[in-house]
């Protein structure tokens, strides 16, 4: 039975605002865990891998950053097929606890003073388990979410998955920050650091409860109801989709490379190359954060309006006309204009953001849509997310170049222009399909 939808065929609002918190909540703390890593960096770098120079030990733990994304495609499948078998609702369940639970034992790792080489073996394990389980749970709460929403307003509902993955950002960073303030430099390299590790036990819990009451969707109802659910996704999703994987993918390298340097690796050049300190960093990227979230909506309210392709258009251009002052006025020392600069940045990884989360369920059809998008939105992030931290630290450190970054962004969101401009326009498709 249709939940969501009365027999008027009018959206219940009381039911799709607890869709809505339980989808971001959890997506909440699902990338909370994941950038708490990112901005406590340069801290796991001296913990885990000394004995290094600075800049070599900060590349170990960014490499050990993109170790985390290369299970995310195998994760993406797993769960994705999990989700098209079983449903949206149980799947995103079970990836809430695994992550929340790796995230919790980073925080109970012993040092490498203490255990030695097992100290960063085991933090890849932890970081693997992380990336497995992360796989399945962006691609779920945008399928889960849209799946719910009318159709004329699926980018604006939507928008709302993005903001919790912004707000958890703003929410690493401004906690990080307000832990080193409250404990001193000493207590944070000391034990401070295993805080933010540890709050994901609770968090993550509360995202179980909020999930565990709420029920499957709509669409993933009517073809269990009608016997239609698909026996091998994934060899339905390879033989079918495989160029609309591809072409997306292709757009989808812009948001995955313009989100996580706009999120993970500014507060860490705001550091190396404009000499702000960590507490500095951290306040910059919290603030723009918060701008980013709440910039999302508007954005969603705009795709709706202005359809798709001309959203993801405008989003490459967006990305290529800012991304080189933003690098300058990042790296310029002063924190005013480093949150200018960040704040530059962060319009076009916005955008799209925003049209990723609402496209990667309109182009693939019930019955496989959590294995192709999860599959898609995987292969792109591990490639050109994962890595960004280190391309970028490593593109500086080889060139001595700091715009460096900023001409691999620019190049990498022409190839996604390229590849946008192939996808068909959606906005007003059903994604009864």
């Amino acid at each position: 039975m249709n939940t969501t939808i009365d027999q008027t065929g009018s959206v219940n609002p009381k039911l799709l605002k607890k869709v809505i918190s339980a989808a971001a909540v959890g997506n909440f703390i699902e990338w909370y865990d994941f950038a708490v890593y990112g901005y406590l960096a340069t801290i796991l770098a001296a913990k885990f891998f000394p004995g290094s120079n600075p800049t070599t030990a900060l590349l170990e733990t960014f490499a050990l950053f993109a170790v985390a994304f290369a299970l995310r495609p195998i994760g993406g499948i797993f769960f994705g097929r999990l989700g098209d078998k079983i449903g949206r609702k149980r799947t995103l369940v079970l990836t809430i606890l695994l992550i929340s639970g790796s995230t919790a034992f980073i925080g109970l790792l012993p040092d490498y003073a203490t255990w030695g080489i097992w100290a960063p073996v085991l933090l890849v394990v932890a970081r693997c388990v992380q990336g497995f389980s992360a796989g399945g749970e962006y691609a779920g709460a945008c399928a889960y979410v849209i799946e719910h929403a009318p159709r004329e307003k699926k980018a604006t509902y939507a928008s709302f998955v993005p903001v919790s993955t912004f707000f958890s950002f703003a929410f690493a960073a401004g906690f990080t920050y307000v832990l080193a303030q409250v404990v001193g430099p000493d207590s944070m390299n000391g034990w401070g650091w295993r805080i933010p590790f540890l709050l994901a036990v609770p968090l993550g819990l509360f995202g179980f409860y909020l999930r565990s009451k709420l029920g499957e969707t709509p669409l993933f109802q009517n073809i269990e109801e009608e016997e239609e659910v698909e026996a091998a996704p994934l060899r339905e999703t390879i033989r079918t989709h495989w160029r609309t994987i591809l072409t997306l993918a292709g757009f989808i390298a812009a948001t995955a490379l313009s989100f996580y340097t706009f999120t993970t690796y500014m507060s860490t050049f705001m550091q190396v190359v404009g000499k702000l300190s960590r507490p500095e960093a951290l306040l910059s990227s919290c603030l723009c954060l918060v701008f980013a979230g709440l910039l999302c909506p508007f954005m969603g309210r705009l795709s709706d309006r202005i359809g798709r392709r001309n959203t993801t258009r405008s989003a490459c251009i967006v990305l290529i006309v800012t991304v080189f002052p933003a690098f300058m006025l990042a790296g310029s020392g002063n924190l005013g204009l480093s949150v200018l600069g960040q704040f530059l940045l962060g319009i076009g990884a916005v955008m799209t953001g925003i049209v990723t989360a609402v496209l990667m369920s309109e182009l693939f059809p019930t019955k496989v849509r959590y294995t192709a998008s999860a599959a898609t939105y995987n292969l792109a992030y591990t490639i050109f997310g994962g890595t960004a931290p280190f391309i970028a630290t490593w593109l500086i450190a080889s060139t001595g170049n700091n715009l460096s970054p900023g001409i691999y962004l620019a190049a990498v969101c022409i190839m996604a222009f390229i590849a946008c401009s192939k996808l068909p326009e959606t906005s007003k498709k059903s994604l009864d399909w």
